[in-house]
């Protein structure tokens, strides 16, 4: 009989309070993110409340069918880690312009269901292209990661974008306070609560929000007791060429996000992603952008802020961003349970936040410190990576004048920095060097390559 010893702590099931509480903990980690992208597409859309709450209810039901599929797998789809799946912020821009300009929900959904289709096919390439992730590009990408979802941190604990009162202290001070709580119980609870530490953030802060009129719970009254997301309920699909392209575009860009999420969550877990199972997480996002297509929301990718949670918390079993897929379901099935979820204030997610996206970011420190920095040009490789990453993050109108496939790549932090990471390490350290460079680095008792 195998003991739990020989189990390793990706495949650890944990007892049933504890699954359900790391869980519940990497719901709401993803939660502000995952209903963002329905309420920006439908509000640019001029949808109906009802339409728009339909949106949220379909997202989160296929947000938690992907995530199951990821962190459980079947055949050759899943990667079977503990990913987390969400909505891709990269397809925002093509679909509010495929919805606005004439397509509309039904042109969306063609487009989508063909990207999930063209992921299937391509994810057999892209895991063969593993083996131009070394370290150096995996440890940038990773710290790319981390640093441009800062600022997403940064706009909730603010009060959220649009908020009337952004930027209040007020704000700024209960995003410190749940700061504080989760590094207070971080550093001081025992090790089952501090691994919840997020967990226990979010509610302390939620109770301080509450009395403090933080919090507005009008949508729970409002939302339904069940809701039950039917196929092409706006229509069936319709397939436009240049709605197609675009959103191929985007699908190339999401396998590269995903690349980069499910080789950081592999090195996080102990558990490297190998060419065959990068191929069958890619081939699971596929499936769920198809099957986003056909249940009327969008293409899903692996989220990174969860990528972040499992860093910091240290709790590598699958069977808990499982369980989370199971809560995310629900959610979807039960329209009132996402209102209370819905009515959590942004700067408690923020002050949450900081944590966690920042331990991604330190997670691609820890990689890059296995690099070679003596005598080669991995420092250049590195700085103009994070250079390019940065760029769209801090200026977010850098490439408006660019064509909307230039920009769908390129607004995009991270597949600007891993693009351009895999490029200059190819050019420096995989194409032959310049007269001389070989023989500087022989002295220097490094190889050229750095790895």
């Amino acid at each position: 009989m195998a003991t739990t010893a020989e189990v390793h702590p990706v495949d650890e099931i944990p007892p049933v309070g504890r699954l359900a509480a790391f869980g519940l903990q990497h719901v709401l980690a993803m939660y502000a993110g995952a209903v963002a992208v329905p309420l920006i597409v439908g509000g640019a859309m001029k949808l109906s409340p009802a339409d728009l709450a339909y949106l949220i209810t379909a997202d989160l039901l296929v947000c938690g069918i992907a995530t199951l599929i990821q962190c459980v797998g079947f055949w050759r789809f899943g990667v079977r880690l503990p990913i987390m799946q969400g909505c891709t912020f990269a397809a925002v821009s093509p679909m509010v312009l495929i919805g606005t300009t004439g397509g509309g929900l039904p042109a969306i959904y063609g487009s989508v269901i063909v990207a999930g289709l063209a992921i299937v096919l391509l994810a057999p390439v892209f895991g063969r292209l593993l083996r131009f992730f070394p370290p150096l590009v995996t440890g940038t990408v990773i710290l790319i990661i981390g640093v441009s979802l800062l600022p997403v941190a940064g706009n909730w604990a603010a009060g959220g974008v649009g908020a009337k009162d952004f930027g209040e202290p007020k704000n700024l001070a209960l995003a410190a306070f749940v700061l504080a709580v989760v590094l207070g119980v971080q550093r001081f609870a025992p090790v089952f609560l501090s691994r919840i530490a997020v967990l226990i953030g979010i509610a302390v802060g939620l109770a301080v929000a509450v009395p403090f009129g933080f919090t507005d719970f009008g949508g729970v009254g409002d939302a339904d007791w069940v809701g039950i997301s039917t196929p092409f309920h706006f229509g069936a699909p319709t397939f436009k060429a240049s709605a197609i392209v675009s959103m191929l575009v985007v699908a190339l860009v999401t396998m590269t996000e995903t690349t980069g999420d499910l080789i950081a969550v592999g090195e996080m877990t102990g558990r490297r992603v190998e060419p065959r199972s990068l191929a069958d997480g890619l081939r699971a996002d596929g499936l769920s952008t198809v099957l986003g297509g056909v249940f009327n929301t969008f293409p899903y990718t692996a989220y990174a802020q969860n990528v972040g949670l499992v860093g910091m918390t240290r709790v590598r079993s699958r069977w808990v961003v499982a369980a989370a897929g199971g809560l995310l379901v629900l959610l979807g099935l039960l329209p009132k349970l996402g209102a209370v979820v819905a009515a959590i204030p942004a700067p408690v997610l923020g002050g949450a936040g900081l944590v966690m996206f920042g331990t991604v970011a330190a997670s691609g420190l820890r990689t890059l410190a296995r690099v070679d920095f003596k005598g080669n040009n991995n420092l250049t490789v590195v700085a103009v990576s994070v250079a390019v990453g940065m760029l769209p993050v801090g200026v977010p109108t850098v490439y408006a004048k660019f064509p909307d496939w230039f920009q769908t790549v390129m607004n995009s932090g991270i597949s600007a920095g891993c693009l351009t990471a895999i490029a200059l390490n190819l050019l420096f350290n995989h194409l032959p060097g310049k007269a001389g460079s070989a023989a500087v680095a022989e002295a220097d008792g490094v190889s050229v390559a750095g790895q």
